[in-house]
Protein backbone atom coordinates (compact mmCIF):
# COMPACT_ATOMS: atom_id res chain seq x y z
CA UNK A 1 0.00 0.00 0.00
CA UNK A 2 1.41 3.59 -0.97
CA UNK A 3 1.76 6.26 1.78
CA UNK A 4 -1.07 7.70 -0.09
CA UNK A 5 -3.53 4.88 0.12
CA UNK A 6 -3.07 4.42 3.86
CA UNK A 7 -3.84 8.57 3.69
CA UNK A 8 -6.90 8.22 2.10
CA UNK A 9 -7.77 5.53 4.87
CA UNK A 10 -6.68 7.99 7.75
CA UNK A 11 -9.29 10.37 5.68
CA UNK A 12 -12.14 8.42 6.02
CA UNK A 13 -11.71 7.61 9.68
CA UNK A 14 -11.36 11.26 10.46
CA UNK A 15 -13.28 13.79 7.47
CA UNK A 16 -12.77 17.46 7.98
CA UNK A 17 -15.04 20.13 6.84
CA UNK A 18 -12.70 21.54 3.19
CA UNK A 19 -13.95 24.90 1.57
CA UNK A 20 -14.09 25.28 -2.17
CA UNK A 21 -13.81 28.81 -3.40
CA UNK A 22 -13.24 27.95 -7.04
CA UNK A 23 -16.24 25.68 -6.85
CA UNK A 24 -17.49 26.45 -9.99
CA UNK A 25 -14.12 25.67 -11.55
CA UNK A 26 -14.87 21.78 -13.55
CA UNK A 27 -12.06 20.01 -12.02
CA UNK A 28 -12.10 21.68 -8.57
CA UNK A 29 -16.30 20.68 -8.29
CA UNK A 30 -15.60 17.12 -9.79
CA UNK A 31 -12.91 16.44 -7.15
CA UNK A 32 -14.77 18.32 -4.53
CA UNK A 33 -18.00 15.50 -5.31
CA UNK A 34 -15.24 12.51 -5.41
CA UNK A 35 -13.64 13.25 -2.37
CA UNK A 36 -17.24 13.90 -0.74
CA UNK A 37 -19.45 11.15 -2.16
CA UNK A 38 -16.33 9.01 -0.88
CA UNK A 39 -16.35 9.94 2.40
CA UNK A 40 -13.29 11.10 2.92
CA UNK A 41 -13.77 15.01 3.67
CA UNK A 42 -16.86 17.34 4.20
CA UNK A 43 -17.05 19.90 1.05
CA UNK A 44 -18.64 23.19 1.13
CA UNK A 45 -18.70 24.89 -2.09
CA UNK A 46 -18.41 28.61 -1.47
CA UNK A 47 -19.69 31.25 -4.03
CA UNK A 48 -23.22 31.89 -5.49
CA UNK A 49 -24.91 29.33 -4.03
CA UNK A 50 -28.14 29.07 -6.42
CA UNK A 51 -25.33 29.05 -9.53
CA UNK A 52 -23.05 26.26 -7.98
CA UNK A 53 -26.02 24.30 -6.96
CA UNK A 54 -27.35 24.14 -10.79
CA UNK A 55 -24.18 23.44 -12.27
CA UNK A 56 -23.65 20.29 -9.74
CA UNK A 57 -26.67 19.52 -11.37
CA UNK A 58 -25.92 20.40 -14.70
CA UNK A 59 -22.62 18.01 -14.37
CA UNK A 60 -24.27 15.03 -12.96
CA UNK A 61 -23.38 15.90 -9.44
CA UNK A 62 -25.89 15.08 -6.44
CA UNK A 63 -25.90 18.67 -4.52
CA UNK A 64 -26.56 16.70 -1.41
CA UNK A 65 -23.15 15.55 -0.96
CA UNK A 66 -22.49 19.53 -0.62
CA UNK A 67 -22.71 22.07 1.47
CA UNK A 68 -23.69 25.25 0.05
CA UNK A 69 -22.46 28.69 1.71
CA UNK A 70 -23.68 31.63 -0.51
CA UNK A 71 -21.26 34.57 -0.31
CA UNK A 72 -24.55 37.11 -0.65
CA UNK A 73 -26.44 35.68 2.77
CA UNK A 74 -25.47 38.75 4.43
CA UNK A 75 -26.66 37.43 7.92
CA UNK A 76 -24.15 34.70 7.75
CA UNK A 77 -21.48 37.07 6.69
CA UNK A 78 -22.45 39.27 9.23
CA UNK A 79 -22.01 36.42 11.44
CA UNK A 80 -18.63 35.59 10.49
CA UNK A 81 -17.29 39.20 10.36
CA UNK A 82 -18.22 39.42 14.12
CA UNK A 83 -16.54 36.27 14.99
CA UNK A 84 -13.07 37.46 13.15
CA UNK A 85 -13.25 40.53 14.90
CA UNK A 86 -13.66 40.00 18.24
CA UNK A 87 -10.58 36.90 17.86
CA UNK A 88 -7.66 38.09 20.16
CA UNK A 89 -4.76 39.76 17.42
CA UNK A 90 -6.47 40.01 14.42
CA UNK A 91 -5.87 43.37 12.46
CA UNK A 92 -8.90 43.34 9.74
CA UNK A 93 -11.58 45.72 11.03
CA UNK A 94 -14.89 44.87 10.18
CA UNK A 95 -15.69 47.07 7.05
CA UNK A 96 -12.06 46.06 5.58
CA UNK A 97 -12.85 42.19 5.85
CA UNK A 98 -16.39 42.56 4.67
CA UNK A 99 -14.93 44.30 1.38
CA UNK A 100 -12.77 41.13 0.99
CA UNK A 101 -15.26 38.73 1.59
CA UNK A 102 -17.16 39.57 -1.95
CA UNK A 103 -14.20 37.31 -2.82
CA UNK A 104 -15.07 34.03 -2.46
CA UNK A 105 -11.16 33.38 -1.58
CA UNK A 106 -11.24 35.57 1.00
CA UNK A 107 -14.51 34.41 2.36
CA UNK A 108 -13.75 30.80 2.47
CA UNK A 109 -10.43 31.70 4.72
CA UNK A 110 -12.87 33.88 6.91
CA UNK A 111 -15.01 31.51 7.61
CA UNK A 112 -11.50 28.88 8.24
CA UNK A 113 -10.16 31.65 10.47
CA UNK A 114 -13.30 31.61 13.09
CA UNK A 115 -13.53 27.53 12.46
CA UNK A 116 -16.65 27.40 9.88
CA UNK A 117 -14.43 24.91 7.86
CA UNK A 118 -11.43 23.27 8.39
CA UNK A 119 -9.01 23.30 5.60
CA UNK A 120 -9.38 26.43 2.18
CA UNK A 121 -8.31 24.86 -1.17
CA UNK A 122 -7.36 27.03 -4.20
CA UNK A 123 -5.17 27.59 -6.47
CA UNK A 124 -7.45 26.19 -10.04
CA UNK A 125 -8.57 30.33 -10.60
CA UNK A 126 -6.42 32.01 -8.59
CA UNK A 127 -2.52 32.11 -8.60
CA UNK A 128 -0.12 31.37 -5.69
CA UNK A 129 0.47 34.77 -4.88
CA UNK A 130 -3.45 35.26 -4.30
CA UNK A 131 -3.29 32.29 -1.83
CA UNK A 132 -0.80 33.54 -0.15
CA UNK A 133 -1.45 36.65 0.41
CA UNK A 134 -4.95 35.79 1.37
CA UNK A 135 -3.96 32.97 3.54
CA UNK A 136 -1.39 35.28 5.61
CA UNK A 137 -4.11 38.00 5.89
CA UNK A 138 -6.93 36.31 6.81
CA UNK A 139 -5.96 32.77 8.23
CA UNK A 140 -2.49 34.10 9.83
CA UNK A 141 0.94 32.49 10.55
CA UNK A 142 1.43 29.94 13.66
CA UNK A 143 2.96 31.96 16.60
CA UNK A 144 7.16 31.92 16.29
CA UNK A 145 6.81 31.37 12.49
CA UNK A 146 7.81 34.31 10.01
CA UNK A 147 7.53 32.97 6.47
CA UNK A 148 5.20 30.31 5.04
CA UNK A 149 6.70 27.71 3.22
CA UNK A 150 6.48 24.31 1.67
CA UNK A 151 7.20 20.64 2.54
CA UNK A 152 6.93 17.55 0.23
CA UNK A 153 6.83 13.99 0.49
CA UNK A 154 9.20 11.63 -1.64
CA UNK A 155 8.36 8.25 -1.65
CA UNK A 156 11.69 6.38 -2.91
CA UNK A 157 10.96 2.90 -4.75
CA UNK A 158 14.60 0.74 -3.23
CA UNK A 159 15.46 3.00 -0.73
CA UNK A 160 15.57 1.96 2.98
CA UNK A 161 15.64 4.84 5.52
CA UNK A 162 14.23 5.45 8.83
CA UNK A 163 10.80 5.81 7.68
CA UNK A 164 10.90 2.68 5.11
CA UNK A 165 11.25 4.24 1.66
CA UNK A 166 9.24 7.57 3.04
CA UNK A 167 11.51 10.78 2.95
CA UNK A 168 9.68 14.78 4.00
CA UNK A 169 11.85 17.26 2.54
CA UNK A 170 11.00 21.32 2.39
CA UNK A 171 11.27 23.96 1.27
CA UNK A 172 11.91 22.98 -2.48
CA UNK A 173 8.67 25.73 -3.68
CA UNK A 174 8.39 28.90 -1.87
CA UNK A 175 10.76 30.41 -0.01
CA UNK A 176 13.52 31.35 -2.31
CA UNK A 177 16.44 32.82 0.53
CA UNK A 178 15.12 32.13 3.78
CA UNK A 179 17.68 33.98 6.69
CA UNK A 180 18.11 32.27 9.53
CA UNK A 181 15.23 32.78 11.14
CA UNK A 182 13.15 32.32 8.37
CA UNK A 183 15.03 28.82 7.61
CA UNK A 184 14.42 28.14 11.82
CA UNK A 185 10.42 28.23 11.18
CA UNK A 186 10.73 26.07 8.08
CA UNK A 187 12.21 23.36 9.88
CA UNK A 188 10.10 23.64 12.68
CA UNK A 189 7.03 23.83 10.71
CA UNK A 190 8.10 20.56 8.54
CA UNK A 191 8.55 18.94 11.80
CA UNK A 192 4.84 19.94 12.89
CA UNK A 193 3.38 18.72 9.57
CA UNK A 194 5.13 15.63 9.39
CA UNK A 195 3.31 14.81 12.81
CA UNK A 196 0.04 16.33 11.58
CA UNK A 197 0.19 14.13 8.25
CA UNK A 198 1.85 10.94 9.32
CA UNK A 199 2.00 10.44 12.95
CA UNK A 200 5.91 10.43 12.87
CA UNK A 201 8.28 11.53 15.49
CA UNK A 202 10.68 14.03 13.68
CA UNK A 203 13.96 13.34 13.03
CA UNK A 204 15.56 16.73 11.58
CA UNK A 205 18.49 17.56 10.09
CA UNK A 206 19.68 20.81 8.69
CA UNK A 207 21.86 20.16 5.54
CA UNK A 208 23.94 21.96 3.68
CA UNK A 209 27.77 21.43 2.44
CA UNK A 210 29.34 21.08 5.73
CA UNK A 211 28.89 18.45 8.63
CA UNK A 212 29.55 19.90 12.16
CA UNK A 213 32.34 23.45 11.08
CA UNK A 214 33.63 20.81 8.21
CA UNK A 215 33.57 23.80 5.90
CA UNK A 216 33.15 27.16 6.68
CA UNK A 217 31.62 30.27 5.24
CA UNK A 218 28.61 32.82 5.29
CA UNK A 219 26.48 29.41 3.95
CA UNK A 220 27.26 27.48 6.61
CA UNK A 221 26.68 30.10 9.22
CA UNK A 222 22.89 30.71 8.36
CA UNK A 223 22.40 27.38 8.73
CA UNK A 224 24.01 26.76 12.19
CA UNK A 225 22.26 30.25 13.42
CA UNK A 226 18.94 28.80 12.06
CA UNK A 227 19.52 25.74 13.94
CA UNK A 228 20.52 27.51 17.34
CA UNK A 229 16.72 29.74 16.69
CA UNK A 230 14.99 26.75 16.22
CA UNK A 231 15.91 25.06 19.42
CA UNK A 232 15.60 28.09 21.28
CA UNK A 233 11.97 28.25 20.23
CA UNK A 234 11.04 24.82 20.18
CA UNK A 235 13.33 22.68 22.66
CA UNK A 236 11.11 19.69 22.46
CA UNK A 237 11.54 18.87 18.56
CA UNK A 238 14.83 16.76 17.26
CA UNK A 239 16.49 19.25 15.55
CA UNK A 240 20.39 18.66 14.32
CA UNK A 241 22.99 19.56 11.96
CA UNK A 242 24.74 21.45 10.09
CA UNK A 243 24.89 17.95 8.11
CA UNK A 244 25.80 17.19 4.60
CA UNK A 245 23.43 14.83 3.38
CA UNK A 246 24.88 11.78 3.66
CA UNK A 247 25.92 12.25 7.34
CA UNK A 248 21.55 13.57 8.20
CA UNK A 249 20.43 9.81 6.34
CA UNK A 250 23.08 7.32 6.45
CA UNK A 251 24.14 5.28 9.70
CA UNK A 252 27.15 4.12 8.43
CA UNK A 253 28.21 8.14 7.40
CA UNK A 254 26.46 9.31 10.70
CA UNK A 255 29.61 6.98 12.50
CA UNK A 256 32.54 8.81 10.75
CA UNK A 257 31.62 12.47 11.00
CA UNK A 258 29.52 13.13 13.47
CA UNK A 259 31.47 12.24 16.76
CA UNK A 260 28.43 13.47 19.12
CA UNK A 261 24.89 12.38 20.89
CA UNK A 262 22.79 13.18 18.12
CA UNK A 263 19.31 11.86 17.92
CA UNK A 264 19.09 13.00 14.40
CA UNK A 265 22.32 12.04 12.24
CA UNK A 266 22.10 9.11 10.02
CA UNK A 267 18.31 8.59 10.99
CA UNK A 268 16.56 12.12 9.52
CA UNK A 269 12.85 11.72 8.21
CA UNK A 270 12.72 15.31 7.64
CA UNK A 271 15.33 17.42 5.48
CA UNK A 272 15.69 21.16 5.24
CA UNK A 273 17.33 22.58 2.20
CA UNK A 274 19.30 26.01 2.95
CA UNK A 275 17.62 28.15 0.47
CA UNK A 276 15.07 27.45 -3.16
CA UNK A 277 17.90 26.93 -5.62
CA UNK A 278 19.38 23.55 -3.62
CA UNK A 279 15.39 22.49 -2.37
CA UNK A 280 14.29 22.94 -6.33
CA UNK A 281 17.45 20.98 -7.90
CA UNK A 282 17.75 17.92 -4.93
CA UNK A 283 13.29 17.24 -5.46
CA UNK A 284 13.99 16.86 -9.27
CA UNK A 285 17.47 14.85 -8.32
CA UNK A 286 15.41 12.80 -6.18
CA UNK A 287 12.71 12.36 -8.86
CA UNK A 288 14.36 11.61 -11.81
CA UNK A 289 17.28 9.41 -10.94
CA UNK A 290 15.95 7.96 -7.65
CA UNK A 291 12.16 7.58 -9.61
CA UNK A 292 10.55 8.78 -6.66
CA UNK A 293 6.73 9.60 -6.44
CA UNK A 294 6.80 13.61 -4.80
CA UNK A 295 3.63 14.70 -3.00
CA UNK A 296 2.98 18.49 -2.29
CA UNK A 297 4.04 20.67 -2.02
CA UNK A 298 2.06 21.27 0.98
CA UNK A 299 1.67 25.09 2.48
CA UNK A 300 3.27 24.95 6.19
CA UNK A 301 3.39 27.87 8.70
CA UNK A 302 -0.15 28.66 8.59
CA UNK A 303 -2.59 28.72 11.97
CA UNK A 304 -4.44 26.35 9.77
CA UNK A 305 -4.33 24.20 6.83
CA UNK A 306 -4.17 26.20 3.41
CA UNK A 307 -3.22 24.40 0.20
CA UNK A 308 -2.35 25.97 -3.05
CA UNK A 309 -2.76 23.38 -5.74
CA UNK A 310 -1.46 23.51 -9.38
CA UNK A 311 -3.56 25.28 -12.04
CA UNK A 312 -2.38 22.44 -14.65
CA UNK A 313 -2.89 19.63 -11.73
CA UNK A 314 -5.69 16.70 -13.07
CA UNK A 315 -8.60 15.78 -10.67
CA UNK A 316 -6.38 12.87 -9.52
CA UNK A 317 -3.56 15.27 -8.13
CA UNK A 318 -6.16 17.38 -6.84
CA UNK A 319 -8.17 14.69 -5.20
CA UNK A 320 -4.82 13.49 -3.51
CA UNK A 321 -3.75 17.12 -2.32
CA UNK A 322 -7.87 17.69 -0.91
CA UNK A 323 -7.11 14.07 1.20
CA UNK A 324 -3.56 15.24 2.65
CA UNK A 325 -5.14 18.14 3.69
CA UNK A 326 -7.95 16.91 5.60
CA UNK A 327 -5.52 14.93 7.10
CA UNK A 328 -2.69 17.13 8.03
CA UNK A 329 -6.12 19.63 9.42
CA UNK A 330 -7.32 16.61 11.55
CA UNK A 331 -3.48 16.11 12.70
CA UNK A 332 -3.54 19.71 13.79
CA UNK A 333 -6.32 19.27 16.10
CA UNK A 334 -4.87 16.91 18.15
Amino acid sequence: MSVLDGLYEKARLNPQRVAFPEASNEKMMQAAYETGRDGFIHPILVGDAAALRALALERGYDPQVFSFVDIHNEAYKAQVIDLYVNQPGRMLKAKALGRRMEDPLYFAMSMQAVDEADVTFAGIDNTTGDVLLAGQMIVGLKEGITAVSSIGLCEIPGWQGSEDNLLAIGDSAVCTNPDAEQLAGIAISACDTVRELLDWEPRCAMVCYSTLGSGQGELIDKVTQALQIAREKRPDLAIDGEFQLDAAIVPAVAGKKVKRESRVAGRANVLIWPDLNVGNVAVKLIQQFGHADAYGPMLQGFRKVVCDCSRGAPVSEIKGNIVISSVRAAGMKR
